[in-house]
C-alpha cells in the first residue's frame, strides 16, 4: 500500500483541501465500520498516539487513536488556515505542517513565486521532508492551487519546483483551478500565463478545473432540486442544508458546493489506490498510459453521477447512461466538448458493483463516436474499484488526454493580450521586474 501527500497552497487550494479531507473522512467512516486503522486509511492519514510527547509515534495497526492528515497547508494570509483550525477538522491537521504569513501576495505571481518562494524555501523543504518521513512508500504529491491568485499561482508553482528537486522519483499531480472570464482578480490572466510555464515543465499530470464549469454544474444541481425532477430530495444532513435542516440557496455558499466537486474528483482518482478492486489502477499508471509526451500532460476530467456532489437522493443512473454522461460536455470540469476533439488517450475509473464485461461493452459501444489519434487507436486504460461512493451503487471518473483543452488555453491567452493592450502593461512589467531582480541576485 502506498501513501500520498496533499499540498494545499493559497486560499483556493486550502478551501478545496478542507472539503477533500472532510469527504475523505466520511468515505472511510462509511467503509471502515470497526474503526480499525487499516491500509486504506494509511494512504492519506497517520494514526498518532497523542499520549506521548510531541505528535506521538505512528501506529500502523490496531484501533484508531488520532488521525492526522498527510498534508502541508501553505498560505500567505492567515484567514483560511485559521478558519480550518477553528472548524471541525482542526484535530486532523498537525500544527507543525502549516506555513502562513499575514500580508498575502497581492494577486501578484512574482511576489508569490520569487519573494515568498525564496523567503520560505527552507521551511517548506523541511516540512515536506518531515511529511515524507512518515510515509512507508510515498508515491505521489497532490498539489492543489488556483491559477488566478498570487499565492496559488506563484508559490504553488514554486512548491512544484521544489518537489521535483527534492523528490524527483515521486509523482506530482496538480489540480489547478483556472479563473473564469468574469474573475474579480484583474491580474488573473497574467498570473495564469506565468504559472502555465511552470506547470508545463515541472508537473507529471495536471487536472485543469474551470470555475465557470463548476458554477454551471452547481446551478444545474440546484435547478434539479427545485424542479423535483427524478424525484430528487435533499438529505437531512446534506452539505447544502443548514444545521436546522432548512435548504439554503446554492448561490449563498457557491464555493463549498464547487469545492465538493473537485474533492470528489480526487477521491475517485485515488479510490483504486485505497480500496480493493478486481482491476485496480495505480496512480503511476495514469501518467504512464495517458501522457505520451512530457508536456502533453493536461487531463480533462468528468464525473458521473453529479448528484452525489450535492448529497441529493436520486434513483441510480443506468450503467450505460453513466458511461454516456461521462463523455458529454455537461459533465466536464472544464468548458469543453471532448467528443468533437481528438483523443490521445482515455482512462475510465469505475467504482462499485460493475463487471469487466460491462466496462468492455460500453467502450465498444462508445468507440465509434470518439476520435483517437492514428497511432493510439486502442488508447484506453481502465480501473475497477469494488467500493462504491457513499450513497450510490456505482460511479465513473473519466480522464481524457484530449485536444479539447486547447480552447481553454487560447481564451486565457486572449484575455492576457486584451489586458496587456489596455495599457495594463505596468502591472505585468512590475511582475517581470520582480523576476529579473531575483534572477540577478
Amino acid at each position: 500500500m502506498t501513501q500520498s501527500v496533499v499540498v494545499q497552497v493559497g486560499q483556493c487550494g486550502n478551501q478545496v483541501g478542507c472539503r477533500f479531507w472532510d469527504l475523505a473522512l466520511r468515505e472511510h467512516a462509511a467503509v471502515n465500520k470497526k474503526g480499525i486503522y487499516d491500509e486504506a486509511l494509511s494512504s492519506f492519514f497517520r494514526n498518532v498516539d497523542t499520549r506521548s510527547a510531541g505528535d506521538g509515534p505512528g501506529i500502523y495497526k490496531g484501533k484508531i487513536c488520532s488521525l492526522k492528515a498527510r498534508a502541508l497547508l501553505i498560505d500567505m494570509e492567515e484567514g483560511v488556515v485559521n478558519e480550518i483550525l477553528q472548524g471541525p477538522l482542526r484535530d486532523v491537521f498537525d500544527s507543525k505542517q502549516l506555513i502562513t504569513d499575514v500580508s498575502g501576495s497581492g494577486n501578484n505571481w512574482a511576489v508569490g513565486h520569487k519573494v515568498y518562494g525564496c523567503q520560505y524555501q527552507e521551511n517548506i523543504v523541511e516540512k515536506l521532508r518531515k511529511t515524507a518521513e512518515h510515509c512507508d512508500c510515498l508515491q505521489c504529491f497532490f498539489v492543489i492551487h488556483s491559477m488566478g491568485g498570487g499565492t496559488g499561482s506563484g508559490l504553488g508553482t514554486f512548491v512544484l519546483n521544489l518537489l521535483e528537486d527534492e523528490f524527483p522519483e515521486v509523482y506530482r499531480f496538480v489540480t489547478a483551478v483556472y479563473p473564469s472570464g468574469e474573475d474579480d482578480v484583474i491580474t488573473s490572466p497574467y498570473n495564469s500565463v506565468l504559472a502555465m510555464k511552470e506547470l508545463n515543465e515541472h508537473a507529471d499530470c495536471v487536472l485543469p478545473i474551470e470555475n465557470e464549469s463548476l458554477f454551471d454544474i452547481v446551478n444545474k444541481i440546484h435547478q434539479m432540486m427545485n424542479s423535483g425532477k427524478l424525484g430528487s430530495t435533499v438529505k437531512p444532513n446534506s452539505l447544502v442544508t443548514s444545521s436546522a435542516g432548512i435548504t439554503k440557496a446554492v448561490q449563498e455558499k457557491p464555493f463549498d458546493a464547487m469545492n465538493n466537486i473537485v474533492a470528489n474528483l480526487l477521491l475517485n482518482l485515488t479510490s483504486s489506490a485505497r480500496f480493493e478492486g478486481s482491476l485496480n489502477m495505480d496512480l503511476n499508471e495514469i501518467s504512464m498510459n495517458l501522457v505520451p509526451f512530457p508536456r502533453l500532460h493536461y487531463l480533462v476530467s468528468s464525473l458521473t453521477p453529479l448528484y452525489t456532489l450535492a448529497d441529493v437522493n436520486v434513483p441510480s443512473r443506468r450503467l450505460d447512461q453513466m458511461f454516456s454522461d461521462a463523455f458529454s460536455r455537461d459533465h466536464q470540469l472544464i468548458q469543453a466538448d471532448p467528443k468533437h476533439s481528438l483523443y490521445l488517450a482515455c482512462a475510465l475509473l469505475v467504482r462499485g458493483n460493475v463487471q469487466v464485461s460491462d466496462l468492455r461493452r460500453n467502450i465498444e459501444r462508445l468507440k465509434p463516436s470518439l476520435h483517437f489519434v492514428s497511432w493510439n487507436q486502442e488508447g484506453w486504460k481502465t480501473g475497477l474499484c469494488s467500493v462504491p461512493p457513499v450513497g450510490h451503487s456505482h460511479s465513473l471518473l473519466a480522464l481524457a488526454n484530449n485536444t479539447c483543452v486547447k480552447p481553454t488555453f487560447m481564451e486565457l491567452r486572449d484575455r492576457f493580450m486584451r489586458l496587456y493592450k489596455k495599457k495594463a502593461k505596468r502591472c505585468f512589467l512590475s511582475q517581470m521586474n520582480y523576476v529579473r531582480c531575483q534572477q540577478k541576485r
